[in-house]
């Protein structure tokens, strides 16, 4: 079971899911500006991408700056609650594939998981 949290668009992430169309791999499309991720689910992707959550966060995002998100003192929790919030600082694409899962940029890091 593959999935993509895709923007339609983000070049990168339409580049994404073309490379993995392209290896014949059709995968579920969450459009997650429109249904983000809640925090359990946000949890489980950044276990898979094996990365802090201050990693996948959009640094250049208007919330980021306004919510002072550079600010060290935030939690690991404080830092997905924000993101459940304001999915705009989700960083993506990100792709998962059973228990692993690779940020699209550039979009060929999906060829890891293929």
């Amino acid at each position: 079971m593959w999935t993509i949290y895709h923007n339609p668009r983000c070049s990168k992430s339409r580049q994404t899911l073309q490379l993995l169309q392209e290896n014949n791999i059709e995968p579920e499309i969450v459009l997650y500006l429109e249904t983000p991720p809640d925090a359990a689910a946000l949890k489980t992707i950044l276990g898979k991408l094996g990365i802090a959550p201050r990693d996948l966060l959009r640094k250049g995002e208007d919330a980021y700056k306004e919510l002072n998100l550079k600010d060290t003192s935030h939690s690991d929790d404080d830092l997905i609650d924000a993101m459940v919030s304001h999915p705009k600082l989700i960083e993506r694409p990100i792709v998962v594939k059973g228990d692993k899962a690779v940020l699209g940029r550039p979009p060929e890091n999906v060829l890891e998981l293929i």
